[in-house]
């Protein structure tokens, strides 16, 4: 398994980013908890153990318990200080601390993006999940901040002559729709919300990814300290691609959202192939009239 993210760093940020606390830095959590509410408001049932995975902010558990789906719920992090004194149990990063088949509903937000193993972690959702649990999930997309990626590199061979990674590769929507299959969900979906953020300018938009802990934790990162002319370059690239017309730039965060069933017997299958008692030709041959 090749090691995306430098986990420890990633930690060391989110741990500076709580103890710097700055107002509205959860807003792309906050809009994804909504979400999440509306999402477990429309599933007809009620579900009875639920676990909130590495969700960081009380903000899952605050959406969940609104619905009144879920009626045990339990906070899992991978550390104290993600919690500010609330209860939760404390589980390494990237692990599902539960006894198979123990759950009902299994949410994880805004968290999978930075795991180096997303399909094991996949495997033991489902695996935690009783038969038709269900597990409920949201990531950063590969339409995350495009405009940065894109300025920093133009910005970087400009002065450089090369190019070092600065900003994560996100997941496409197609291939998570592949890892909920691959880890054997039943009635696997996929789906994405793109949210555009509009800031004066790309040092703005920094001081609110440092303000989420969200600076780049990658494992290839390059050591060599990056210097002020690169990003007074990259954001001079960015003000003359990105802008709008009152100078203002756009940042895109694309939120990949993820939802599949432990199977159960009960569950909808679909038709076998050759199994239709009609042809689509003959239905097309003799329309039904209106």
């Amino acid at each position: 398994m090749q090691t995306l993210f430098d986990t420890a760093l990633w930690l060391t940020h989110k741990r500076r980013a709580l103890a710097r606390k700055v107002a509205d830095s959860d807003f792309l959590m906050r809009r994804v908890a909504g979400e999440l509410a509306e999402r477990l408001s429309a599933v007809e049932r009620r579900f009875g153990e639920a676990a909130a995975l590495f969700c960081q902010t009380p903000a899952a558990i605050e959406a969940m318990a609104e619905t009144g789906k879920a009626g045990h719920i339990t906070r899992v992090e991978c550390e104290a200080g993600f919690c500010r004194g609330d209860d939760a149990l404390f589980a390494p990063f990237e692990t599902v601390p539960f006894e198979p088949q123990s759950l009902d509903l299994a949410v994880s937000l805004m968290s999978m993006q930075t795991m180096n193993d997303i399909p094991g972690m996949l495997v033991q959702i489902k695996r935690a999940l009783r038969p038709d649990g269900l597990f409920l999930g949201a990531l950063a997309g590969a339409g995350t901040l495009t405009e940065l990626r894109e300025s920093l590199l133009a910005a970087e061979t400009e002065l450089y002559g090369g190019i070092s990674p600065r900003v994560a590769p996100f997941v496409d929507v197609r291939d998570a729709g592949a890892l909920l299959q691959r880890a054997g969900f039943a009635l696997p979906v996929t789906d994405v919300e793109t949210m555009t953020v509009r800031y004066d300018h790309l040092f703005a938009l920094m001081a609110d990814l440092r303000a989420m802990g969200e600076t780049n934790a990658l494992a290839d990162r390059t050591r060599r300290p990056a210097t002020r002319t690169l990003f007074t370059r990259a954001a001079e690239i960015y003000a003359e691609r990105f802008s709008d017309p009152d100078g203002r730039i756009r940042a895109s965060f694309q939120i990949v959202w993820l939802s599949g069933w432990a199977p159960d017997a009960s569950q909808q299958k679909p038709l076998k192939p050759g199994s239709a008692k009609m042809s689509l030709a003959k239905a097309l041959e003799h329309p039904t009239k209106q």
